[in-house]
């Protein structure tokens, strides 16, 4: 098991390598995800090229605090933002109205973005480490299984990826729930 000193360590490498442009693999809730900086369009679209995803997706949103998330969205009132946060930290991705300058490539184009607190402690201090939001999806190309090991992350990406962060998967055996926060429909059951 790593000491404190070596997991700050690696948390602290894994954020200089998203703030140079990286992209890098982390453990979440089910499977590893993939991050990076989502002001960072060349970040994002690099995501996007190694899955082989469409642009046109859209991407989640990670982050360690409610707050952190708030400048990608458009203002919610007081009972959606009570009904999104209940469930945080949480296997819950909500669907809420974007900010007009979200970026395009996380939205997907659209005018929604979807966000969440996850679930996952290490994936929260990548976060909170980072100091903002993260753009997460599942490690595995458009179409193939999420890997859910470091090691099969690396063999499938090697040096396509900055940095892997180990550390264990969550227990949950399928991907969270995407509800939209507008209608209460279930986009994705978890």
């Amino acid at each position: 098991m790593a000491s404190a000193e070596t997991h700050t360590f690696r948390l602290r490498m894994a954020t200089r390598r998203i703030k140079a442009g990286g992209v890098v693999a982390y453990p979440t809730e089910a499977v590893f995800g993939l991050g990076a900086d989502p002001d960072n369009p060349a970040a994002v679209q690099r995501i996007l090229d190694l899955k082989r995803r469409p642009n046109d997706k859209g991407l989640i949103l990670i982050a360690a605090t409610p707050q952190a998330l708030e400048p990608y969205m458009a203002s919610l009132d007081a009972s959606q933002w009570s009904r999104m946060t209940t469930t945080w930290p949480g296997a819950v991705t909500w669907l809420v109205p974007a900010a007009n300058h979200a970026p395009p490539l996380v939205t997907g184009g659209t005018t929604r973005i979807a966000v969440r607190i996850p679930d996952h402690s290490l994936a929260r201090q990548l976060c909170a480490a980072w100091g903002g939001a993260l753009v997460s999806t599942s490690a595995n190309r458009a179409g193939r299984a999420a890997m859910r090991t470091a090691t099969a992350v690396r063999r499938r990406f090697g040096t396509e990826l900055a940095m892997t962060v180990s550390g264990a998967v969550g227990g949950r055996q399928r991907p969270t729930a995407i509800y939209c926060l507008t209608s209460g429909e279930a986009v994705r059951p978890g």
